[in-house]
């Protein structure tokens, strides 16, 4: 791992794990609202959010940008991971609600005299966490073995994709499905029976995002510059040359596959209690498209590139929401068509190119 960092890159991460562990919690707990060095509540918040699609945006480089997969459809991963972590939430509500009793308010409204099957296990944290991974994971590894054995590639696997986010979708927004519908899930009180809206609380979830998205790139870094990482990127340039030497892409491609969509449920999970709500509207295309837009503006098969687009685009849209709410979707359409045209290795790749001429006018003699 040392040679596939370096000095520089150990520097950043060591950078970065201080920031996250050490400086935010200070800046945001311990430095006076006054100080113009006092992180807001607002800020940690914004940057946990921001944290969490960060670490969807990773996942996706994995399989789009070193395997050539592209997923329209990783919006539903995410979303079940939120659900998972959301239906423990809701039993830690207790009897807290609007309606005083054990049971969430939407299975009171609705009459519901017990809960349902899929919410046997919610009370448990441990085993909530558990289904955090394996709902996405087994959801995605079926639908993959299937579609990656009938060799569907290309346009068709992202259309597809796309399809099955969208027909979860509509299955979410059914009150029967025992998911709150479309409200979702919110209102929540507590974590491992600690409040959940406390200062403290926040920049702890903040703090474990980060930790996590730290964790999820070095080992993303060890599986693209091992042995399985160079037969993953020889899928994407040749499958059929891959395949001629021996090499079964089905199982290569069906295990990234699958663990992509397990580091998106996590990110979910992280979401879900910083955020205060899960809704069907996590399922749809355009939250799946956007993540694809975090990778590409970034640069893909770059690792640190789609974290860069995660922060860029997710900066972006926060500042133009508030001053431009009407223009924002205009913004980032004009900024994936930029990318696309006169940015195709993305905002890293266009860093190395100025670093490469300026290396190549000091070369020349040149200031």
């Amino acid at each position: 791992m040392k040679t596939m960092l370096g000095v520089k890159g150990w520097a950043g991460v060591a950078a970065a794990t201080i920031t996250i562990v050490v400086l935010v919690p200070v800046l945001n707990l311990m430095v006076p609202q006054g100080s113009v060095f006092h992180l807001s509540d607002y800020f940690v918040s914004l940057l946990g959010k921001i944290l969490c699609y960060a670490i969807c945006a990773l996942a996706m480089d994995l399989i789009w940008g070193y395997t050539g997969i592209l997923s329209l459809g990783h919006g539903l991963f995410f979303a079940l991971g939120g659900y998972a972590m959301g239906m423990y939430l809701m039993r830690q509500i207790g009897n807290e609600g609007q309606y005083r009793m054990d049971m969430p308010d939407f299975m009171v409204f609705l009459n519901w005299k017990e809960f349902p099957w899929h919410w046997a296990w919610s009370d448990s944290f441990v085993l909530q966490m558990l289904l955090v991974v394996a709902v996405p994971g087994l959801l995605a590894f079926v639908f993959g073995y299937f579609a990656f054995r009938s060799r569907i590639k290309g346009v068709y696997f992202s259309i597809i994709t796309q399809a099955l986010t969208f027909a979860a979708m509509l299955l979410f927004f059914r009150n029967e499905t025992g998911f709150g519908g479309n409200n979702g899930f919110t209102d929540f009180k507590r974590i491992l029976d600690i409040p959940i809206a406390t200062p403290s609380m926040r920049v702890t979830l903040c703090v474990l995002t980060g930790l996590v998205l730290i964790g999820f790139f070095l080992m993303a870094r060890v599986i693209v510059h091992s042995k399985y990482g160079r037969v993953l990127q020889a899928i994407r340039d040749a499958e059929t040359r891959v395949m001629f030497t021996g090499y079964n892409p089905v199982a290569y491609k069906l295990s990234i596959w699958t663990l992509s969509a397990m580091m998106c449920g996590v990110a979910g999970a992280l979401y879900v209690p910083q955020v205060g709500i899960i809704n069907p509207g996590e399922m749809s295309p355009a939250a799946s498209i956007e993540m694809a837009i975090w990778a590409a503006v970034g640069g893909r098969a770059t690792l640190i590139g789609p974290i860069v687009g995660a922060f860029f685009v997710n900066g972006a849209k926060s500042w133009f929401t508030v001053a431009f709410p009407e223009y924002w979707l205009f913004f980032l359409g004009a900024l994936f068509i930029a990318v696309t045209l006169f940015l195709p290795n993305g905002i890293i790749g266009l860093v190395a190119q100025l670093r490469g001429k300026k290396k190549a006018l000091q070369k020349d003699g040149q200031p």
